[in-house]
């Protein structure tokens, strides 16, 4: 199963937020590689308690702001 992940750092910590839209599940880490790791571990149990909560799949999209 492929599914995406956005990594982006943490406005309150020194940790990188990695998150799965399609399941919505979230992780941290100290690094992109952890972050990514421990989402994995966590979409895994995650699917195991719940395996069908499978959302559609994700878009990813970017737009630029006049103003920012």
């Amino acid at each position: 199963m492929r599914l995406t992940a956005i990594i982006y750092p943490d406005s309150e910590t020194d940790r990188l937020v990695a998150e799965c839209p399609e399941i919505g599940t979230a992780s941290q880490g100290h690094t992109e590689e952890e972050a990514l790791a421990n989402l994995q571990e966590a979409t895994d149990l995650y699917l195991e308690s719940f395996p069908q909560t499978l959302k559609k799949s994700a878009a990813i999209r970017t737009f630029e702001l006049a103003h920012g």
